[in-house]
C-alpha cells in the first residue's frame, strides 16, 4: 500500500491481531534489492524470484526483519521498500504505522516516552561475493545529512550457511601504520580501476556460529556468508573501494550520505574514518563474538531449551539465539519487545504456528517471522517444538537498552 498514514480500520485490525496472537504479531517477509551486489541465493527465496523487482533494481540479497526503516536505494525506490508489514485479518499493516499509533501497546509506555519508537533494525544479507569496503557514519557525520549513525553487529547462522559462496572472508579495519595519505591516494585513483584500498586492510575468515561488532567509522568489506545483522535503524554508508570483483563501483556510493558541497572534498572523506578504531592492534580480539549462554546450560536443557547471546556489547541493540529441543516446550521470558525469525524447525510460538520455510515465493506469506510486544515478552511465551527429531531455532533481536543485556553493555566480546 502506498499510503503510510494510519487509519481507524488499521487500528481495529491491529487490536484484533493483538488479542488473537496474545501480544505476538505475524510479519510478512520484507525483501530488499541492492543494484551493486550479486545475490547469494541462500535466503530461501525462489531462484526465479531473485530479480522479481526488475534487473534494473538489482537482485534481492537482503531480508529486513521487523523493520520501520525505509531502504535508501536511490531514485525509483518504492516508498515502502524496507518497511515490514504485519499480517492482520487477511490484510497487511505497516509495523511503522502500528507503532506510531499504538506504541505503548507494542513497546511499553516508558520506551515510547524515551525513544519515540522502534529504534532498531535487523536483517539477513546474502551475497555471492564480498561487499565493497565501506563505513557507516558516526553521529556527527550522519546528522549532517539528517540520518542516524549506524553501529552494527554480525552473526552467521549455521542454518543459512550450508555453503560459503565465493569469499567467506571479511576485510575489517586498517593495518597498523596506515596513514590518511595512504587512503587519500586510493581515493585519488578512483577512476583508474582498483584503487588499492584493500591493500591497507586485513581479511578475517568467517565462521558460522560466531559474529562481530562493527562501530561507526570502521571500514569493513563483509564476506559471502549469510549474515544476521542487528543494527541501529539506519541505511547510511560510504563506500571506499572503487572496483569490486572487476566491477566498477560508482563514486556516488562514496558520497551517498555526504553533504553535496563535500562530494569532492577528500579531507572530509578521511575525517569520516575513525582512525584509532580502524588501527586498533587487537582488532579481532576486541570485536569477535563467541556466543555465550544466557544462564547455566544444564539448567536450560533440563527445562527443554538452550539460549545464547550472539550480540551484546552495545546499548543500541542485542540479540539471542534460542533453541527448543525436539519434542519439548519452554516458557521464555524477556525484558523487552523483540523481533524473531525462525531459522530451523517447526512448532508453536505462543498461539501462532511457527515454521522455517524451505522455499519462499516473492509476495508469499510465511510463518517464520514475528514481532513480540513488551508485555508478551515479559509475561512469558510458551514455545513448543513439534518435531521429535529436529531443533526449533529462532533468532531474536532487541532495541536499545534491553534490561536483560544491561550488565553486558560496554564489555568487549571476550570479557563477557
Amino acid at each position: 500500500m502506498s499510503n503510510l498514514q494510519s487509519s481507524s480500520g488499521d487500528i481495529a485490525l491491529l487490536r484484533q491481531a493483538l488479542d488473537a496472537g496474545e501480544g505476538i504479531f505475524r510479519m510478512a517477509p520484507c525483501w530488499v534489492p541492492r543494484s551493486f551486489l550479486m545475490p547469494g541465493g541462500r535466503l530461501r527465496l525462489a531462484t526465479e524470484d531473485l530479480y522479481a523487482l526488475g534487473a534494473h533494481r538489482g537482485g534481492i540479497d537482503e531480508r529486513w526483519l521487523c523493520s520501520t526503516t525505509p531502504a535508501d536505494n536511490g531514485p525509483g525506490t518504492p516508498e515502502d521498500e524496507g518497511l515490514s508489514y504485519i499480517a492482520a485479518g487477511g490484510k497487511k499493516v505497516l509495523l511503522k504505522k502500528a507503532i506510531d499509533a499504538m506504541g505503548d501497546r507494542f513497546l511499553g509506555a516508558a520506551v515510547m516516552r524515551e525513544q519515540g519508537g522502534w529504534n532498531a533494525l535487523s536483517k539477513l544479507f546474502d551475497n555471492l561475493g564480498p561487499i565493497p569496503h565501506h563505513l557507516h557514519q558516526n553521529e556527527h557525520f550522519a546528522r549532517l545529512v539528517g540520518r542516524n549513525p549506524k553501529p552494527e553487529a554480525y552473526y552467521f547462522p549455521p542454518q543459512y550457511n550450508f555453503k560459503p559462496n565465493n569469499f567467506p572472508y571479511s576485510f575489517m579495519g586498517l593495518e597498523p601504520g596506515t596513514t590518511p595519505d595512504d587512503i587519500r591516494r586510493c581515493l585519488e585513483r578512483w577512476d583508474e580501476g582498483d584503487n588499492g584500498v584493500l591493500e591497507y586492510s586485513k581479511a578475517y575468515k568467517l565462521k558460522p556460529g560466531t559474529g562481530w561488532q562493527i562501530d561507526p567509522g570502521v571500514l569493513h568489506a563483509p564476506g559471502s556468508l549469510v549474515t544476521y545483522e542487528p543494527q541501529v535503524n539506519s541505511d547510511v554508508f560510504a563506500v571506499y573501494q572503487s572496483l569490486l570483483e572487476s566491477r566498477p563501483v560508482s563514486w556516488s556510493l562514496l558520497v551517498k550520505d555526504v553533504p553535496p558541497e563535500k562530494h569532492h572534498d577528500l579531507d572530509y572523506m578521511l575525517e569520516m574514518i575513525d582512525w584509532p578504531a580502524n588501527l586498533e592492534p587487537e582488532f579481532a580480539r576486541n570485536r569477535r563474538f563467541i556466543p555465550r549462554p544466557v544462564k547455566d546450560e544444564a539448567e536450560m536443557r533440563d527445562a527443554g531449551y538452550t539460549e545464547k547471546w550472539v550480540t551484546w556489547s552495545t546499548r543500541h541493540y542485542s540479540a539471542k539465539e534460542l533453541t527448543v529441543l525436539p519434542g519439548r516446550s519452554a516458557t521464555i521470558r524477556d525484558g523487552a519487545a523483540y523481533g524473531a525469525l525462525v531459522v530451523q524447525g517447526r512448532g508453536m510460538f505462543g498461539p501462532l504456528p511457527a515454521e522455517s520455510p524451505t522455499m519462499i515465493r516473492y509476495g508469499q506469506m510465511t510463518a517464520d517471522e514475528f514481532f513480540v510486544t513488551a508485555a508478551a515478552a515479559q509475561s512469558g511465551i510458551v514455545i513448543e517444538n513439534r518435531s521429535k527429531t529436529e531443533n526449533l531455532v529462532m533468532l531474536k533481536h532487541f532495541g536499545p537498552d534491553n534490561p536483560d543485556a544491561e550488565s553486558l553493555v560496554g564489555k568487549k566480546p571476550y570479557e563477557a
